[in-house]
């Protein structure tokens, strides 16, 4: 007997809706493997529904106070709170991942980020107002960039939504936001719990595909086009959205390089760096997934890093020993098993290294050595629970090798030295650079990489004034 699935909506200018032509697509909890509900594939009448509803709603929420603007963040931050139990349902039924976990590690940081946002709505400043030519005083005005185009990826759904929605909300936009097509659920949720705070039109959602994401950027609506996403993702709405300039903010792929030294703390850093490495099955831009450890050290630390990745357990959701659940879908899992497939022969896995089960999508936390710097796992983003280890000699070989990728999101730097841990943090081309710890993010502190990391910064006040234009007003002392 078929169990019927649950049907997932899109939320335009107020309301739950179908997709126009009527389209739905499964969604698959990767844990089991099996359907749980049906999504709209949405096209593009369901785009220009959401765009023309979100350009209705600018003009007034623009002209909200930013006072106004901080209340209605600050009550969404209390609904998140009042009904986190369904969003970590929701998140859970998403992607796999332990309930416990997604309980503790998302929830307060989410509720948190939004209520730094609804804060930092009252603090856009610009430069005091001044005579710079006789005559004539200068003011700047802050405003925001109109309807933006936001598209979340699958391995944090909840919260991408969240870093995507609260700046540009706080700042006086719109919104239209796409969750992947393998995690619409959670998404859903929040606009049910927005819904019934912020006026018809200002949040929408609608669910879809790459096509849908590609019909949203390319609309002639949005002022901007926000993707957290892969690289090759990002590249083509850079692309997409030059035909009209739009405005692009991309955060993208990561291959953080995590610099440990002989005088390091070998057992702390095995600790830290592996459930750095594994936590959410390595599903992170930013994860501890490339390890570079000085020579006289590399055997010892190996020999404690694959000890602790055999230790360490995934499994279903409501297992309360596991540190991460399921890769996202059969493709990810795919491509992971790949990655360990195509070694080559000087390399050594030293644990894992195989999928675990014959339900749903779970692989082994992995540990692979012996790697050179032009490995193909050395030089792409695995994004799975594999942390690969390379021998360096020296600081300025460890600076060339950790460099050496086309990703420039996050990094750390294992040491005892205050001098070379300084020395590091500036030669080291990442958007952050960690010392002694690995992962932790704060909603006061920026989020971003450069060269294929991609451009524009999450959390904080620089990713805040993202979501703003400058402009300049002259007024004649004379008139």
């Amino acid at each position: 007997m078929s169990t019927e699935l649950r049907r997932l909506r899109n939320y335009i200018d107020g309301e739950f809706r179908d997709a126009a032509d009527g389209r739905t697509t499964e969604v698959v909890n990767p844990a089991t493997g099996e359907a749980y509900a049906t999504a709209p594939l949405s096209g593009q009448a369901d785009v220009d529904a959401a765009m023309t509803a979100a350009a209705a709603a600018f003009p007034a929420w623009r002209d909200t106070t930013p006072a106004e603007r901080q209340k209605a963040l600050l009550k969404i931050a209390d609904a998140f709170e009042e009904r986190a139990e369904e969003l970590i349902a929701a998140e859970v039924e998403n992607t796999g991942k332990p309930t416990g976990l997604t309980r503790s590690e998302e929830i307060p940081p989410m509720v948190d980020q939004i209520r730094f946002f609804a804060g930092a709505a009252r603090l856009l400043e610009g430069r005091s107002a001044g005579e710079y030519m006789d005559g004539m005083t200068s003011i700047i005005r802050r405003e925001p960039v109109g309807v933006c185009a936001q598209v979340a990826p699958w391995n944090y759904p909840m919260m991408m939504a969240v870093w995507k929605f609260a700046p540009a909300i706080a700042a006086g936009n719109t919104v239209v936001l796409k969750p992947s097509d393998t995690t619409p659920a959670s998404t859903v949720l929040i606009a049910d719990i927005i819904g019934s705070i912020l006026p018809k039109g200002v949040f929408n959602v609608i669910c879809g595909d790459r096509e849908t994401g590609r019909l949203m950027v390319e609309h002639d609506t949005p002022a901007m086009a926000s993707i957290t996403g892969s690289v090759r993702a990002g590249m083509s709405v850079a692309e997409s959205a030059s035909k009209d300039l739009k405005r692009v903010h991309l955060e993208l792929g990561g291959k953080a390089p995590v610099v440990v030294f002989e005088d390091t703390d070998i057992a702390k850093a095995v600790e830290d760096i592996s459930v750095a490495g594994f936590f959410n099955a390595g599903q992170d831009c930013t994860a501890a997934t490339r390890v570079l450890v000085q020579e006289s050290i590399h055997d010892e630390f190996v020999a404690a890093l694959a000890k602790a990745a055999a230790e360490t357990k995934t499994g279903q959701p409501d297992d309360e020993d596991v540190l991460f659940g399921p890769l996202n879908n059969p493709n990810q899992l795919k491509q992971v098993s790949g990655f360990i497939e195509r070694l080559p022969a000087h390399a050594k896995v030293e644990a894992g290294g195989h999928q675990v089960g014959d339900k749903g999508y779970f692989y082994a936390p992995t540990v692979v050595s012996g790697l050179k710097q032009d490995d193909e796992i050395i030089q792409n983003e695995v994004f799975g629970p594999v942390i690969t280890v390379q021998s360096f000699s020296g600081e300025e070989q460890a600076v060339e090798w950790a460099n050496g990728v086309e990703y420039a999101l996050a990094s750390s730097v294992w040491t005892k030295d205050h001098g070379r841990a300084m020395r590091m943090s500036k030669k080291l081309d990442f958007g952050c650079v960690w010392i002694n710890t690995h992962i932790p993010l704060v909603a006061e502190m920026p989020h971003g990489g450069f060269k294929k990391s991609g451009y524009g910064k999450d959390l904080s006040a620089y990713g805040f004034e993202d979501y703003t234009r400058i402009k300049h007003v002259m007024t004649s002392l004379d008139a």
